[in-house]
């Protein structure tokens, strides 16, 4: 049986129509404004017809082939932000040539000379450590 104007509209009804003028907002084809004065006029609709006037203006949506929202990429398989990978990489290296330099000094100095590159490393790798743990592994979106 076909909906008639003067049928009574359901709460269902009602959330459809609410998210066909969300995507004709997100769309841009209506403003904020109209969007909100749209969607208080449809939350007071009784009937079909009243709900039918709400979109009369707009096109056509099918809700169930709406283009697909950009998913988040997942995390790399080593579970950490590219970003938060690169910065390792980068403490690791700049560490490694520390240590190779106190290392080459070390053997031709005939003694072990005091380990410096420990003040280059770990308050670098503290932050580093601190921010993988607690800076949820991804960048914020701005």
């Amino acid at each position: 049986m076909a909906n008639s104007p003067e049928m009574r509209a359901s709460d269902v009804d009602r959330d459809r129509v609410a998210a066909i003028l969300r995507e004709h907002t997100a769309q841009g084809r209506i403003t904020m404004d109209e969007f909100n004065e749209r969607l208080e006029s449809l939350y007071k609709s009784k009937t079909y017809g009243e709900l039918a006037k709400l979109t009369a203006d707009l096109p056509d949506v099918d809700l169930r082939h709406l283009p697909a929202k950009a998913k988040p990429t997942p995390a790399p398989q080593g579970g950490l932000h590219p970003g938060m990978r690169a910065a390792w990489g980068a403490w690791a290296m700049a560490s490694g040539i520390n240590w190779g330099i106190w290392l080459i000094v070390s053997i031709t100095s005939d003694h072990l000379v005091y380990p410096w590159p420990l003040w280059v490393m770990g308050p670098w790798g503290v932050i580093l450590l601190m921010s993988t743990v607690f800076g949820g592994g991804q960048p914020k979106r701005r």
